[in-house]
């Protein structure tokens, strides 16, 4: 059995048409001879209204009451997902994170997944159902509801993949895949077509959405290879992966930017970035452009700049036209 575990993102589930459209996908990999595990993420600003809910009641809420509330929202996206898949003629089963085998620590918020029992999933199908899980949730020893933090249905989706054995896991989202700094920044921003887990996991710890940051540790720990996608578009996407630097020189993989108060942080992330010859070239990118630099902090993993709040976006374009472009920088 060919098994691929694809998971769909809250901005792809916020409207209904958008499930359907998902659900489309769900079934045209089945017709391409997948058995199809899904794990869905609360339709779009849910969890969030809820969050809000539950503050108007209390200021503390329990714990367990409030992870209990927080993963409602995967449930009402799985038993939807479920019944647009069954109108299309293909049977389909929703599950909770506790039927679909999630067993996690004692925290009931923020849990770490303990172990993963997927016989449900298997049952299911095996009868020629496609099963959509539940993101975000488990259940604990007790018997309660936890859920997985921010972004826990990526480590749904990547602890079913493992537990499958899936032959893919696809994460998909409202956006292409990883480009080497924010379109909207930096125009000529390139996607990223393979990237480490180690440069996604930095992009995580600068505070980026890219993906959850224990999802991408527990990929790495256990070698499973990830397709960032569009939700809404055909096209390829980023592969995450066991990948390393494409050769011996110090190379630049992509850029983050964040803007607070009266400055503004840039990060480069790569692998050799502490060579001399980066640093000189990052200097003097700064110098000759006329943007000067209040701090610098430099490791072989990233590079962390941080200039005026004027200064930020153009001094972005110019290094990424220094490391990235085809034009640029020859170490």
């Amino acid at each position: 059995m060919r098994i691929i575990v694809m998971k769909f993102g809250g901005s792809s589930l916020a409207e209904p048409e958008k499930i359907k459209v998902m659900a489309e996908r769900a079934v045209k990999a089945r017709k391409r001879g997948f058995a199809v595990v899904m794990a869905v993420s609360a339709p779009a600003d849910i969890t969030d209204d809820l969050i809000t809910l539950a503050g108007l009641i209390t200021a503390k809420p329990e714990p367990r009451e409030y992870a209990a509330l927080l993963s409602t929202g995967e449930a009402v996206s799985a038993a939807l997902m479920a019944m647009a898949i069954n109108e299309k003629g293909v049977k389909a089963v929703s599950l909770s994170g506790a039927q679909a085998g999630i067993k996690t620590g004692s925290a009931h918020t923020g849990a770490d997944i303990i172990s993963v029992r997927p016989e449900r999933i298997m049952r299911e199908l095996r009868k020629g159902r496609i099963a959509v899980a539940a993101g975000f949730q488990g259940l604990n020893k007790a018997g309660d509801i936890t859920t997985l933090g921010r972004g826990g249905s990526d480590f749904t989706a990547v602890a079913l993949a493992r537990s499958l054995k899936a032959d893919a896991c696809e994460l998909y989202t409202d956006v292409k895949g990883i480009y080497t700094a924010n379109p909207t920044v930096v125009p000529q921003a390139k996607k990223i077509k393979k990237i480490s887990y180690d440069a996604v996991m930095e992009l995580a710890r600068s505070g980026t959405e890219v993906r959850q940051l224990r999802a991408i540790a527990y990929a790495k720990k256990h070698n499973i290879a990830l397709h960032l996608r569009s939700s809404f578009e055909n096209e390829e996407g980023t592969l995450v992966g066991n990948f390393k630097p494409s050769g011996k020189k110090p190379e630049v993989v992509c850029f983050f930017i964040r803007k607070t108060g009266d400055t503004a942080e840039i990060r480069l992330i790569g692998a050799g970035l502490k060579n001399p010859a980066v640093k000189n070239a990052v200097r003097r990118t700064a110098l000759t452009s006329g943007h000067p630099l209040i701090k610098e902090t430099y490791t072989p993993a990233r590079i962390i700049l941080i200039t005026s709040f004027r200064s930020g976006d153009r001094l972005l374009k110019n290094l990424h036209k220094v490391f990235i472009d085809t034009t640029g920088l020859k170490l």
